[in-house]
């Protein structure tokens, strides 16, 4: 079963559309017989994702540090969860669990999970397919500043060209190879 790593906010953000986004993408992943791995809490567009994959009769992995599990954030209703010591040996086991990565909208955490996974791929630790799902214009800024990183020649060869954008979930699967 092909994996598919979404990285996304504990937060749900402040537009419907953020929460919409992160449901259909869990309830697309379920239908297309994709494993969901994500950082394991039932809180914020996490939960969204975990619940509608869950809801959709999916198979769903979390990946949480033991001080979170601790806050009562994990999920629980999840097939697998796995108890980790730190952030890092979550963004690490989720590296290795997975076929491809999705990050919707999110904070600073889900920005250093995107900005890893893409550091690693230009470095060539692995060679797997990484998208945003530029909800409601969310990445948008991101986007631009990384045209203008490759503008200015601080990207290596094709790093931009590492990171595939779309508005539509579905097509954003379909660009991964998912």
């Amino acid at each position: 079963m092909k994996t598919i790593c979404v990285y996304c906010g504990a937060a749900a953000g402040n537009k419907p559309e953020f929460l919409q986004a992160a449901r259909e993408v869990g309830r697309l992943l379920a239908e297309r017989g994709l494993k969901l791995v994500y950082g394991g809490g039932h809180v914020g567009l996490m939960g969204v994702v975990a619940d509608a994959a869950l809801n959709a009769g999916g198979y769903v992995e979390g990946v949480i540090p033991h001080s979170m599990k601790e806050k009562e954030l994990a999920h629980m209703g999840v097939q697998q969860l796995h108890v980790v010591e730190s952030m890092h040996d979550r963004k690490k086991l989720m590296a290795e669990l997975s076929d491809a990565f999705v990050a919707l909208p999110g904070g600073i955490g889900t920005l250093d999970e995107l900005f890893e996974i893409w550091t690693w791929r230009q470095i060539k630790l692995h060679d797997k397919p990484i998208g945003v799902l530029n909800v409601a214009g969310y990445w948008d800024k991101l986007l631009e500043l990384a045209d203008n990183m490759d503008a200015h020649d601080f990207l290596h060869r094709n790093a931009r060209s590492m990171i595939v954008s779309h508005t539509d979930p579905a097509r954003l699967l379909e660009l991964l190879g998912a």
